[in-house]
């Protein structure tokens, strides 16, 4: 691969690969680095100097960049893991939360040709270092809402009231002054509501942030190190860069499991504490807590880039450690052709730093003009195309359960946040991380050719394809809710009880859940319930309120506070089994599809064809994938809080309803996947015949030819 150096007046080369020319061969070439890119810029008064500096060890770097890259996907997954705690906390629906999730996808794309268009022209761990910065930037922007907006109430007593479980209760109209709903109306406000889009602009611009500050970190990153890293290590040391950066989505599942425990005003507690627990629907966790932890990871991952060189003599020595297993995990990352190493991460350095590759001597306009043409060219290849397409379809599944997983097992099976994110990261990602290093193990270790690709794309998708079927069937049915579901044969309190609460003058916006365990019916308040009074019941590990004189219950009660318990929540580990073993076979097409790419190009294009690809991926499956999951969520709720006359976040869903949409969903792009692996399959078995066909024709042909050329010569032989 042809690779530009800069020799010592300044001159661009690129006569051949990278060679001694880049080693930096004699001593004069040293003496000008070390007083260009040594730290600080000084000049070192012996060129020998270098050696022992850390800062020009290719091991030192990839060790910074593994770190570095774990911390910026574990701040870029936090806000999937905290998604629902950011609806409850300003009041999203699923569909403005799930535009927010794809957001960064736009500043990252937006600058993918410009970034890929500089390559190696600038100084790369500098460049790191500033997108590096920037993470952290957006991640503190990220955490600002929190700190500028009002404390988080949970009940509609006034700021000066403290909160507590007496403020629903039903009070008779007599005893309550008129305008009960002043305060709800009075926070209705234009500095409340100005309040509130700032927040949300807040974190839509945090989020752009964060994909234009990822842009440079991964590719520029892979490229040094496959610059000046010795041949032979080169794959070595982008395997472990892989698998340490594969750890990234589940650390933040993990750690959004762990801040979403806590109270969200853990910095500001009210006087007299509050009465909610984690299992509680008004519970909101520390959600801006997890970005504040990742933004500083990321601050001090960034750290050390600003005292790499532009350019280190490359590794003279071969590993002599390298151990099978990892080779053949890095395998799957490194950039050799008959190895299945151009995926990811290696195939995003390719898809930004290569795409410089196409015309190096190119203005910047030059470049972009030129770009549509051979992007039309490129997707001209049906075999391309459907891997592409394929892939659209996969990433779009993965990207809507990655942002709506956690939500959904919050609302199908009653479980809390931090247990959902838990199950997340510690079943599913470490699945999927299995299901891709397998693939590319079967791939190096069978020496599978694009047919035998083909196959075991297919029977991957089918594979997963059928496994999602059960998931259509375990759930739990919705709630019975007084006033918003009805189920014939067995009415909420007030129909069995009409107008019970209605000298209560419940507030409408009110919501503070109890259970009438019972009837299995719960109400949004204890007003609605008709209850006049608490009993708090002081356990060994906590207290349990219940409310009793309740007119709509049948014998007054008592109602225990909070939601109803699900009949079905020992559901949720097969659920999260099937899907974890569903998202590993899923996870095992990611190699071969790859490697249909990378042999079914021309060897000139594919550098450009794993950039292409990845384009798309992110325009077709990252961006509006996440926009479609929270659209389908929000047809499904059946009771929209109202904040300012506008509807906010959705505080109950059909389960039934929720469950075949986002499940039915999964299944959509999984049968797309599956049929364009089938495509492929059958374009792939008519090249073989055609092959076959002109090899036959090849062949038979001379041998006519000499058959008749001898019969022809005959004569002549037989008169000499």
């Amino acid at each position: 691969m042809l690779m530009k150096t800069v020799d010592l007046q300044g001159q661009v080369n690129t006569d051949g690969p990278v060679g001694e020319e880049a080693q930096m061969p004699d001593k004069d070439t040293k003496a000008m680095m070390s007083v260009e890119d040594t730290p600080g810029g000084k000049a070192c008064p012996n060129p020998q100097d270098l050696r022992p500096s850390v800062f020009y060890s290719i091991k030192f770097f990839v060790l910074c960049h593994s770190l570095l890259q774990l911390a910026q996907l574990m701040i870029s997954g936090y806000l999937k893991s905290s998604i629902s705690t950011v609806e409850k906390r300003f009041g999203l629906s699923s569909q403005t939360s799930g535009l927010l999730a794809a957001f960064n996808e736009v500043g990252n794309t937006a600058l993918i040709v410009f970034v890929s268009y500089f390559g190696s022209r600038v100084h790369r761990p500098r460049l790191i270092g500033y997108g590096a910065v920037v993470v952290a930037l957006a991640g503190l922007l990220m955490s600002l809402p929190h700190f500028i907006s009002e404390p988080y109430r949970y009940d509609h007593t006034s700021p000066d009231m403290p909160q507590d479980y007496e403020a629903s209760l039903c009070q008779p109209t007599t005893l309550v002054p008129a305008p009960t709903p002043a305060p709800s109306n009075s926070s209705c406000s234009s500095n409340t509501e100005a309040q509130h889009l700032a927040v949300v602009g807040i974190m839509f611009m945090a989020q752009t942030l964060l994909g234009v500050g990822s842009v440079p970190i991964q590719p520029f990153g892979i490229s040094y190190i496959d610059d000046f890293a010795h041949n032979s290590n080169s794959p070595l040391y982008l395997g472990i860069l892989f698998a340490i950066t594969m750890m990234g989505p589940g650390m933040a599942y993990g750690l959004g499991g762990l801040m979403l425990r806590l109270y969200v005003d853990i910095d500001r507690m009210p006087e007299g504490g509050i009465r909610l627990t984690s299992k509680d629907p008004r519970w909101v966790g520390a959600w801006w807590l997890g970005f504040l932890i990742s933004a500083a990871a990321v601050a001090l991952a960034a750290i050390p880039y600003f005292f790499f060189p532009k350019e280190m003599p490359k590794e003279k020595h071969e590993l002599r450690f390298r151990r099978r297993v990892l080779a053949a995990s890095a395998s799957t990352v490194s950039k050799g052709e008959d190895s299945p190493s151009e995926k990811s991460p290696g195939a995003s350095q390719e898809k930004h730093d290569g795409l410089a590759q196409i015309a190096p001597d190119l203005t910047v306009i030059q470049f972009i003009k030129v770009f549509p043409r051979v992007l039309l060219r490129t997707l001209r290849h049906p075999i391309f195309l459907l891997v592409v397409l394929s892939q659209v379809c996969t990433s779009s599944m993965v990207a809507g359960m990655a942002t709506f997983l956690p939500k959904f097992l919050e609302r199908q099976f009653s479980v809390t946040a931090s247990y959902a994110n838990l199950l997340i990261g510690s079943l599913t990602i470490p699945s999927a991380i299995m299901g891709i290093v397998l693939g590319g193990v079967l791939v190096k270790r069978l020496h599978l050719g694009p047919m035998r690709c083909g196959i075991l794309c297919l029977l991957g998708a089918l594979s997963c394809l059928l496994l999602s079927l059960p998931l259509f069937f375990m759930g739990c049915p919705t709630h019975q809710i007084a006033g918003i579901t009805r189920q014939p044969g067995n009415l909420p309190g007030p129909e069995l009880f009409p107008a019970c609460s209605e000298p209560c003058s419940c507030p409408l916006d009110d919501f503070n859940p109890v259970c009438d365990p019972r009837a299995h019916v719960e109400y949004l308040t204890p007003c609605q319930a008709g209850c006049t009074s608490p009993v708090a019941q002081e356990a060994l590990d906590k207290s349990q309120v219940f409310y009793t004189n309740c007119s709509c219950v049948a014998g007054g009660g008592p109602v225990s506070a909070g939601s109803c318990d699900s009949a079905c929540s020992h559901l949720v580990l097969p659920f999260m089994f099937l899907v974890s073993l569903g998202a590993a076979l899923a996870s095992l097409t990611h190699t071969p599809s790859f490697m249909l790419i990378l042999r079914g190009v021309k060897k000139e294009d594919k550098t450009l064809a794993v950039g292409i690809q990845f384009m798309l991926l992110r325009v077709l499956a990252w961006m509006p994938s996440p926009v479609i999951h929270g659209s389908a969520i929000d047809t499904t709720c059946v009771h929209w809080a109202q904040s300012c006359g506008r509807r906010a976040v959705c505080r109950y869903y059909d389960h039934d309803l929720l469950r075949n949409r986002f499940v039915g969903l999964q299944f959509f792009f999984k049968t797309g996947s599956l049929a364009c692996f089938a495509l492929i399959l059958a374009i792939l078995r008519q090249q073989v015949k055609e092959e076959g066909t002109q090899v036959t024709v090849s062949t038979s042909g001379p041998q006519q030819q000499l058959l008749a050329s001898g019969s022809g010569k005959k004569p002549e032989e037989s008169s000499v």
